[in-house]
């Protein structure tokens, strides 16, 4: 009886949670009043869950794997939508939105080039990265003229989250054995776009963009809010989708003796082999939990 209590009185709190999450829609006067109302929503779960510490005796073994968030896919699309952020709600913005507001507004510190995070970038290395200036031809006529460039017949491309096509992660499988079971911890995140000074040409390489240390940016993905297209009286945040791995990954890098090389070095040419390879690599994992309790 009192298990049927409980689980009563949990069901309740669930259930007043998705009311209350958009109850400022319902109850504000003026757009003003619930654009403030969702701020104090907001404050009131205000930082993520912490990962906890883990002392190295704990971590029995561990694996590092790199892997691909493809944004074609649908399960992948709440990282990616909207990718237009005039004519919608300020709080709803894609995660690459998030995550170069956060780096302008300096509460995105952990920014890096590479994904050993060993060459950090400022706000101004990353614009320029994705920035692309060039000339017309009728604007080279006027240079070699000898007269002034117009305004006009300059062209300025730049990435935005439209051209977001991946998002490429890192982070750490690990078994704990204080706990006895297999954990995942993530460790970075980059957004991947087409080469800006090629993406006019039909097969563009793509490049990450940036690395961003996942552990620092925590904060700023709890706030932002992702659409939950079962419900949204209860949307996701972006941190919670990425901690509690709600995507499809492809493992493409796995820490190897051949110095992390890319699962494509050695399958080449052959994106289903590429594939299986991926899924070994997931299952090898999987079964070292299973593998630690076989006596």
């Amino acid at each position: 009886m009192k298990c049927l209590q409980k689980w009563m009185l949990s069901l309740m709190m669930l259930v007043s949670g998705f009311v209350f999450s958009q109850a400022h829609l319902l109850n504000a006067y003026t757009p003003e009043e619930a654009e403030l109302m969702l701020e104090l929503d907001n404050m009131e779960d205000f930082e993520p869950l912490s990962f906890g510490y883990v002392d190295n005796r704990d971590v029995l073994w561990s694996k590092v794997v790199w892997e691909i968030i493809d944004l074609d896919e649908r399960v992948n699309f709440p990282f990616y939508f909207p990718v237009d952020s005039t004519n919608i709600d300020a709080n709803r913005r894609s995660l690459f939105k998030v995550l170069v507001d956060g780096i302008e507004s300096g509460e995105i510190m952990d920014v890096y080039a590479d994904t050993y995070f060993r060459q950090p970038v400022s706000y101004e290395d990353i614009l320029a990265g994705m920035s692309k200036v060039d000339t017309t031809d009728l604007g080279r006529e006027q240079i070699n003229a000898g007269e002034k460039l117009s305004a006009e017949y300059i062209d300025r491309r730049d990435l935005t989250a439209y051209d977001i096509q991946e998002y490429h992660i890192r982070g750490m499988w690990y078994f704990d054995k204080r706990l006895g079971e297999l954990r995942y911890r993530l460790l970075g995140i980059a957004p991947v776009a087409p080469d800006v000074n090629f993406i006019d040409s039909e097969n563009p390489d793509l490049v990450e963009l940036f690395w961003v240390w996942y552990p620092s940016a925590r904060e700023i993905l709890h706030q932002a809010k992702a659409y939950n297209g079962s419900n949204s009286a209860s949307p996701f945040s972006f941190d919670r989708l990425l901690v509690a791995r709600r995507f499809n990954g492809i493992i493409y890098r796995e820490e190897n003796i051949y110095g992390n090389r890319d699962v494509k070095d050695y399958m080449n040419d052959n994106a289903l082999m590429q594939l299986l390879e991926s899924d070994r690599i997931r299952e090898s994992i999987r079964n070292i939990e299973q593998d630690m309790w076989n006596y």
